[in-house]
């Protein structure tokens, strides 16, 4: 048992080594600093002619650290237009902190230019734009869009603007702002912190595994010694269980093994066609983010639909064969993580036929995995406990995945759900691990360290409910087979 003990604990202290180097590496610029760009107004009417002399003033607030860049929605009357705007920008005290020219050629209509300013400019301060024309001509100008609401899904949300910020165009106020997007960087100390972290966090598992290895000597039982020998013990019985769950799935079937390819993508059609069609989303590459939702949610159905008839659908062997009863909603879950990770070969295509670029944040797609497994093992280490006492729980399953599905954002954005919800909806586990998937894949960068912390919080704390419930209810499962 010793060996075992140490055996395990050393390839648990490489892997945290190795993965707090790689993370170090892939997150390091994510942790130093965040880049946002603030949302911007739907476009209700442009603000005139820009000619000659013509000028915009609007004053913001930002609250990041710096400014880095400034986006203008522009109305360009299809024509091709010459000249130049100047943008400035002024200080609380009326100081010029930037200025640049927009060559009016290069914008496009109803489409944002964006103009990357030479310096950063200080943020958390209030700031005046003034947009003028030098040399706009009656049939050679363009204009700008100006807005008092945000588009969210289908609806319209109407903002409340303050007299302050209204637009003032020509110095005479409009009931709106400028549709304009604010490029701004907030700068971040985590990393100043990582590595003393790191190492805090692995003198601990070290000085724990010590203990483990103690009392392997002194052979004396503890949980994860126990399930250390049952891991090893059954380990043969783990693996076969698994294979023939996964062989009974696509048993007889024509297509067999390739159903795991074709069903996220089928899915995933029918879905684009009735949400990019019918309920016009607007959501940048919506086929990726679509099939990323699809892919983990079914994973979490599969698994835990499987997992709720783990102990029932084997009692057989359950009053007839001692084996650890946990081996069986165990093998369930891994035996669909098999088709979870084929399925993952689809959404990659679909990543790379729609322009997305696989970055190395990539890299970071192991520990989402690792947090939904946990999760689902919980839930399902729950519901198989549940449906020995109380069989209706496969039917009321059904149900509860299907609301489940509708509050977690597979075909939708979370823009939608009003702010007074937000609260209650983020306590979804799956809209944080699905969120941090699409970060990493469709966006290519990590996500805030926050939503490491978050994804494993969600992950154990379902875990340890559902092993808890199990581990005390399981010597009364033969009674009520």
């Amino acid at each position: 048992m010793k060996k075992r003990v140490g055996k395990f604990a050393a390839v648990v202290l490489a892997a945290y080594c190795l993965c707090m180097i790689l993370l170090s590496w892939i997150a390091g610029d994510q942790f130093r600093y965040r880049n946002e760009v603030s949302a911007s107004l739907s476009p209700a009417a442009v603000v005139g002619d820009m000619t000659a002399g013509f000028t915009l003033s609007q004053q913001f607030r930002v609250t990041n650290d710096q400014i880095d860049s400034i986006a203008l929605r522009f109305a360009d009357y299809g024509r091709q237009n010459t000249g130049s705007l100047v943008l400035s920008l002024q200080d609380e005290l009326g100081q010029t902190v930037s200025e640049d020219t927009i060559d009016i050629s290069k914008v496009q209509d109803s489409q944002f230019f964006t103009v990357k300013l030479d310096r950063p400019v200080q943020g958390n301060s209030n700031y005046t734009l003034t947009l003028s024309s030098v040399d706009g001509m009656p049939d050679n100008f363009v204009s700008v869009y100006y807005g008092n609401s945000i588009q969210t899904g289908r609806a319209s949300v109407a903002q409340t603007i303050a007299p302050d910020e209204r637009l003032l165009v020509n110095g005479v106020p409009v009931n709106g702002m400028l549709c304009m997007e604010i490029g701004t960087t907030s700068y971040l100390r985590y990393m100043d912190y990582y590595w003393p972290a790191v190492g805090i966090m692995g003198i601990l598992l070290l000085l724990y595994f010590l203990t483990l290895y103690r009392k392997a000597a002194l052979e004396k039982p503890s949980f994860v010694t126990n399930a250390i020998t049952a891991l090893a013990k059954y380990r043969f019985l783990i693996k076969q269980l698994v294979a023939r769950d996964f062989k009974t799935k696509y048993k007889r079937s024509v297509l067999g093994v390739f159903w795991s390819f074709l069903n996220p993508l089928l899915t995933m059609l029918v879905q684009y066609v009735v949400f990019s069609t019918l309920f016009k989303s607007d959501i940048p590459n919506f086929p990726a983010y679509l099939l990323t939702g699809i892919v983990m949610f079914n994973f979490f159905n599969e698994s835990t639909s499987l997992g709720l008839t783990a102990i029932t659908g084997n009692a057989s062997l359950i009053t007839k064969v001692y084996v650890p009863k946990i081996v069986y909603p165990l093998t369930r879950v891994l035996s669909s993580m098999v088709n979870f990770l084929l399925s993952l070969l689809p959404l990659f295509v679909v990543l790379l036929c729609t322009g997305e670029q696989l970055t190395k944040a990539v890299l970071l797609l192991p520990f989402i995995i690792v947090c939904l497994l946990t999760f689902c093992i919980g839930v399902s280490l729950l519901l198989s406990t549940l449906m020995v006492f109380f069989r209706d729980m496969q039917f009321l399953w059904s149900v509860l995945t299907m609301i489940w599905m509708y509050a977690t954002p597979i075909f939708y954005p979370e823009t939608i759900i009003p702010q007074r919800f937000m609260m209650l909806y983020k306590m979804n586990p799956l809209y944080h691990i699905i969120r941090f998937t699409r970060i990493t894949l469709i966006d290519g960068v990590s996500p805030e360290p926050k939503a490491y912390l978050l994804c494993m919080i969600m992950a154990l704390i379902p875990f340890l409910i559902g092993l808890f419930i199990f581990r005390k209810q399981q010597n009364k499962f033969a009674l009520n087979l």
